[in-house]
């Protein structure tokens, strides 16, 4: 849960405080009405007496009950952690690629050069298999981010190292049934039917990207 919703628990538990204490004060209101009046009835005014004191500790043991368990769903923040991670990307070289883990997965960012921009914009989208500009794929033209697994079967595609092939299409090959990807991650042969995903991810700075 982000800061929304602990801050819509916490007014709701102060709701409910906030109830059994107006409860509370009219229980105690009525006692010393009932002390300064003729006590005609006086079974019927103990009995009311009653219904007001359970409910608000009906109302109390509710609060008490509800709010441990409301707490319980927010994600410990070691499990937070996992959900996102900082990339140092002041180091990669223009042509050269690395991979980090996101979520158990592999992430393969490539800092790209200007023939693989251009490459990857030279395209006539409507005649891919998974139609996507490279434009919509990326925060910034010299930077690709994207999901490293096949989206045929899962495997790990070729194409980190400078010494793998990198397929037809100069961006990353498959060698377990054949798909090929181009330099914006976009499936151009084989039978990947979808382009690599893009996973979220933000620009922290110039240096650092923010994957999740």
């Amino acid at each position: 849960m982000d800061f929304n919703s602990n801050t819509l628990l916490l007014l709701l538990v102060l709701i409910i405080f906030l109830f059994c204490y107006f409860i509370a004060t009219r229980v105690w209101i009525k006692v010393d009405e009932e002390k300064n009046e003729s006590s005609d009835k006086p079974k019927e005014g103990r009995r009311d007496f009653i219904q007001l004191t359970t409910m608000s500790i009906g109302g109390i043991g509710t609060a008490a009950f509800v709010w441990p368990f409301l707490k319980s769903m927010n994600p410990a923040q070691d499990t937070l952690a996992l959900g996102s991670t900082e990339v140092d990307i002041s180091e990669i070289g223009i042509g050269e690629a690395i991979t980090v883990k996101w979520r158990g997965k592999p992430v393969f960012i490539r800092r790209r050069t200007s023939d693989e921009i251009s490459e990857a914009n030279n395209v006539d989208v409507s005649l891919l298999k998974d139609p996507e500009n490279d434009i919509d794929r990326v925060e910034k033209d010299e930077w690709l981010v994207v999901l490293g697994v096949c989206t045929h079967l899962g495997c790990v595609p070729l194409g980190q190292k400078m010494s793998d092939s990198k397929g037809e299409y100069n961006g990353w090959f498959c060698p377990c049934h054949g798909s090929h990807y181009d330099s914006s991650g976009r499936i151009r042969k084989g039978p990947a039917p979808d382009n690599l995903a893009v996973p979220p991810y933000t620009f922290v700075n110039n240096s650092t990207i923010k994957i999740g």
